[in-house]
């Protein structure tokens, strides 16, 4: 039984070039990956190879425009949605984002930044031969993008940062960094955005040990007194604040469909486990309240799922807004908390165990639920837009 297949060819939404997709990435998956993702983890980066190999394999340039490198021409939201079905498979919640960070900043350099940025930046991403991280994120201001104090300063040609960034997906091994900074007053009309190379002079890095996402290295960085030419600025001054929630809302809506991939892998792993399973002389799905448990499973995960698929039209035909995106990722979080609780429970003990694919999802439900804006922030946003006005 693969629920993988099923939520694909029971949708309007996706046709045979989104099969297409599906399976090279999963060709590609079992090719380079499955023998070697228990190893990345346990060392906590997946090889620069690997990433070069990803890319040429299509994987890295998927949406992003033919002049730099990628995949457009007929591409939409629902072919990047399988991409990252397939790349959740083997049960590694922070496989996904190692390959594809840069698709959280690469789009602001794209949408806002000068010609020579991109033509200088964006293929050596796509290729695989450089990293991006995106850092909005602070130590004093969590989700709260108004309250970012990293401040750049601008004297002459250039501007001169400090401040510091936290959980930074590729804080570490990242070779470009895009920044949001502070440049005028405060609130949120005071923000700008800038990129930043690893090697200027006064930036540094401090690694993070996490809970879970151990494939994918996240850190701490620093900028003390490190100077940014202003032609590394991306949009105007003072006008980042557009740019980043664009940037966020699409996140949020690939994030709520990580998290329908990621409750499909607990539930197949509880359903497989359940068929296997024996227990007071019968399969453990031949007792009705593991049958009805992985049922409930399965109604999560397909109301959830339809959700996404309708924001994902939405967000296809400019009709989708922040607010609602707020509450699918908040959805979509809590769904795969419970998913993966409930699988937990189905197979008992062996999911307290290193080497499960549930072990590692349920300790990596934390990790959505926060990313991209927490639940409490983003119900408290969506809140105030729906409920507040008039």
């Amino acid at each position: 039984m693969s629920y993988f297949d099923d939520w694909r060819l029971n949708s309007p939404f996706y046709d045979e070039t989104h099969e297409a997709i599906a399976q090279s990435v999963r060709r590609f998956v079992e090719r380079e990956v499955m023998n070697d993702i228990e190893a990345w983890e346990s060392a906590h980066e997946v090889p620069r190879a690997v990433i070069r190999k990803a890319a040429q394999a299509g994987l890295l340039g998927l949406g992003f425009p033919e002049e730099y490198g990628g995949s457009s021409e007929g591409v939409d939201v629902f072919h990047k949605f399988v991409q990252t079905e397939e790349l959740a498979r083997p049960g590694y919640g922070g496989f996904p984002t190692a390959l594809i960070t840069h698709a959280a900043g690469l789009p602001i350099i794209l949408a806002a930044g000068p010609e020579e940025m991109k033509r200088r930046v964006v293929p050596q991403i796509l290729a695989g031969e450089k990293l991006l991280a995106f850092c909005i994120t602070e130590p004093s201001g969590g989700s709260d993008v108004a309250r970012i104090t990293t401040r750049a300063r601008r004297v002459g040609e250039r501007y001169v940062v400090n401040g510091s960034k936290t959980y930074i997906s590729h804080g570490m091994t990242a070779d470009y960094y895009v920044v949001a900074v502070r440049t005028g007053g405060e609130g949120l009309d005071g923000l700008s955005v800038l990129l930043i190379e690893r090697d200027a002079p006064g930036f540094t890095q401090t690694p993070l040990k996490k809970m879970g996402w151990h494939i994918n290295d996240t850190a701490s960085i620093y900028f003390d007194n490190v100077e940014v030419p202003v032609e590394n600025r991306i949009g105007p001054e003072n006008g980042g604040f557009a740019k980043l929630m664009a940037n966020l809302n699409l996140e949020r809506l690939h994030a709520a469909h990580h998290c329908c991939a990621f409750a499909r892998v607990a539930l197949e792993e509880a359903a497989n486990w359940a068929r296997d399973r024996m227990t007071f002389g019968k399969r453990l799905v031949d007792h009705q309240v593991i049958r009805t448990k992985l049922a409930d499973m399965k109604r999560r995960i397909d109301a959830t799922q339809a959700l996404v698929d309708l924001a994902g039209w939405r967000a296809k035909e400019n009709r989708l807004g922040g607010a609602d995106l707020a509450l699918l990722k908040v959805q979509a979080t809590q769904m795969m908390e419970r998913v993966a609780r409930d699988a937990a429970h189905v197979l008992g003990g062996a999911s307290y165990i290193e080497g499960t694919k549930t072990e590692r999802i349920f300790r990596e439900t934390l990790v959505m639920a926060i990313g991209g804006g927490s639940e409490s922030i983003l119900l408290d946003m969506a809140g105030r837009h729906l409920f507040s006005k008039g």
